[in-house]
């Protein structure tokens, strides 16, 4: 008999396994076609995440990868599946829902960024009635603000005049750059990602949103070369460094750019790379990481260094 339609309290199954970062996408993929409700990435140990170079994956090199099914799943019959899959034994565990509620509503609730940004799960109601609320709930684990770097992003953004201006989000993973940039008035933004499940996440939540129409989405290999007069990039310093030249190239002369997803002392190493291209403003700091904005130089000044 169905408990969900007698009222009583629903549970869910969750199957998680530590896998090196190769089989953590295999995982992912069996567990999807297993029926799972869901499948979320974490850290299994204390590494930071170092990412390489564009187009190739972003998991921690020990992966945690978490699969969440249904109450009348049967975790015999998944371990052995596991198992005859070349996957270890997973620890199991029984999520009820009233758990599984309060633990969503304690760690996902509404942020402010600026004045109006709300950044807010989908069961919150407004706070303000100008409030201009983004409404984000957590999937594969891309984002949905309470990072540092992601913050530092959203706050940059909430302070420009972005009216009728386009915009990019490079490394968009949930997309919650470029949705918020479109919500606060520019006039379209690029979603721009190496991982097509991180494009997949922006295009339902700029959905979801209302937005998508203001949208677009791409890989690195396809977005369009037209320069733009905002572009945010929240990625890691070892990428960042890589695309200096490309990301100055998509940014029009005297537009403003945001670095972000770097460590404090990897932040010289980032404004060097970028010397030749902008005039960077001073950095903001957060719990270890920094976000560096400043404003592309004209071309005709690319090729004097900013600083020796």
């Amino acid at each position: 008999m169905n408990a969900e339609r007698l009222g009583k309290p629903v549970a869910w199954l969750e199957l998680t396994l530590d896998c090196d970062r190769e089989s953590a996408a295999r995982l992912s993929d069996f567990f999807t076609e297993a029926g799972a409700l869901s499948v979320t990435f974490s850290n299994a140990a204390e590494d930071i995440l170092i990412e390489e170079a564009p187009g190739t994956a972003s998991l921690w090199p020990v992966t945690r990868v978490h699969g969440l099914f249904r109450q009348g799943a049967d975790p015999e019959r998944l371990a052995r599946a596991l198992r005859a899959n070349g996957f270890g034994k997973p620890e199991v565990r029984r999520i009820e829902d009233q758990e599984w509620s309060r633990a969503w509503e304690q760690h996902v609730r509404p942020q402010r960024y600026g004045d109006r940004l709300w950044v807010l799960p989908s069961f919150a109601e407004a706070p303000a009635p100008d409030a201009v609320c983004l409404r984000l709930d957590p999937g594969l684990a891309f984002g949905t603000g309470a990072h540092a770097t992601t913050a530092l992003c959203l706050e940059w953004l909430a302070g420009l005049a972005l009216d009728d201006k386009e915009v990019i989000d490079y490394g968009c993973g949930s997309g919650i750059l470029a949705i918020a940039a479109v919500m606060l008035g520019a006039k379209s933004a690029r979603c721009v990602d190496n991982d097509p499940e991180a494009l997949r996440s922006a295009r339902k939540n700029a959905q979801n949103n209302g937005v998508v129409e203001r949208v677009s989405f791409h890989s690195p290999g396809e977005v369009p070369s037209d320069p733009v007069e905002v572009l945010v990039a929240n990625i890691l310093a070892g990428p960042l460094i890589d695309l200096a030249e490309t990301l100055s190239s998509l940014l029009s002369a005297c537009g403003q750019i945001a670095l972000a997803g770097i460590l404090n002392e990897q932040a010289d190493s980032v404004m060097a790379a970028y010397k030749h291209y902008i005039a960077f403003d001073t950095a903001e700091c957060r719990d270890g990481w920094v976000r560096l904005s400043g404003t592309r130089l004209p071309a005709v000044d690319r090729n004097q260094p900013l600083v020796d």
